[in-house]
């Protein structure tokens, strides 16, 4: 009786580790996952704030050349601000298909991309 006893002893210490194992494997996993698709995010991001400073500066020179040609300066900078309206209201427009949408995508790929390699 007694070896039965350690048998069952020893199997629920079995499952009991397994169990521990399992979970702290799949917290391991969440952080993974969460600090690939964050990083990712990131270094987008960091991209995007460069690009975004380029346009910017592209843009006040435009601006100060359009209303030099046009012979005062600020029909140069109303120019830019209706184009950028007219930008804004397009992208508005399309925001779901051309922003939400790939964006939701690249998220889902990149947690999905670790549980392929499992």
């Amino acid at each position: 009786m007694s070896s039965k006893a350690t048998t069952i002893e020893i199997l629920f210490e079995k499952v009991e580790d397994y169990t521990r194992t399992t979970v702290e494997l799949a917290k391991l996993k969440v952080i993974d996952t969460s600090a690939d698709v964050l990083s990712s995010l990131l270094s987008r991001l960091a991209i995007a704030i460069v690009f975004a400073m380029f346009i910017l500066l592209l843009n006040f020179g435009l601006s100060i050349w359009l209303g030099e040609v046009l012979g005062s300066m600020y029909y140069g900078f109303f120019i830019m601000a209706a184009l950028y309206l007219i930008l804004s209201i397009v992208l508005y427009s399309y925001k779901d298909k051309w922003i939400k949408m790939p964006i939701s995508n690249f998220i889902i790929t990149k947690m999905l991309k670790n549980q392929k390699h499992d």
